[in-house]
């Protein structure tokens, strides 16, 4: 069974670098033999959030919220690429998340983090880990951090130069644990159902 992984990205900026990373992330899974899919959060355009996906009357949801419930709920696994601004994550990339609750339950997350500067986004990816792991997933240890992302990918997501080099030999790991505990959470849920 491949493997249905939601790689979301939240950064609405005019000139954004880390869509580079979200298109490697996608590329790799799926040479990997996974079935990735890109969620950009500019893309679906969702308000800032008033109501969440739950407290709207079954059947009355706006399309884009409704249409992403049901990804999130059939997906096997997450993973969140998160730009770094001012030490915290990207609002756009909260606001997405924040639309849901229920959806997220019982299936795995990784981090993949990024910034212009050498900390690459590790505070966060840190701030990430709490939050995904409040909203019901679980959280890998293995994280993909990438410095420079101006200059790690080019324009298609193909890795260049030092940092793209070493964001793809940290990749495998990365994958490897994620797909673990993919596997090990499918297995759980059809041996026996989440006890809420």
């Amino acid at each position: 069974m491949s493997d249905r992984i939601l790689i979301f990205y939240g950064s609405y900026r005019s000139d954004r670098m880390g869509i580079r990373l979200a298109h490697y992330l996608v590329e790799s899974f799926a040479a990997r033999g996974a079935s990735p899919e890109l969620i950009d959060a500019r893309a679906i355009g969702l308000p800032m959030l008033d109501r969440m996906y739950k407290e709207y009357p079954s059947g009355t949801a706006p399309e884009a919220l409704e249409t992403l419930a049901g990804k999130i709920r059939n997906a096997d696994a997450f993973v969140f690429v998160s730009g770094e601004y001012n030490w915290s994550v990207q609002p756009g990339l909260k606001n997405l998340t924040d639309h849901f609750l229920e959806e997220w339950f019982w299936r795995p997350a990784a981090i993949a983090s990024y910034s212009a500067g050498r900390m690459a986004g590790v505070r966060s990816g840190l701030a990430w880990h709490g939050i995904l792991s409040e909203m019901g997933m679980i959280v890998t240890s293995s994280t993909l951090a990438v410095g420079g992302i101006g200059t790690a990918f080019d324009a298609e997501g193909t890795p260049t130069g030092e940092g793209g080099a070493a964001a793809a030999k940290a990749f495998p790991r990365f994958a490897d644990d994620l797909a673990w505990w993919t596997e090990a959470a499918r297995a759980q849920r059809a041996r026996r159902a989440p006890p809420f």
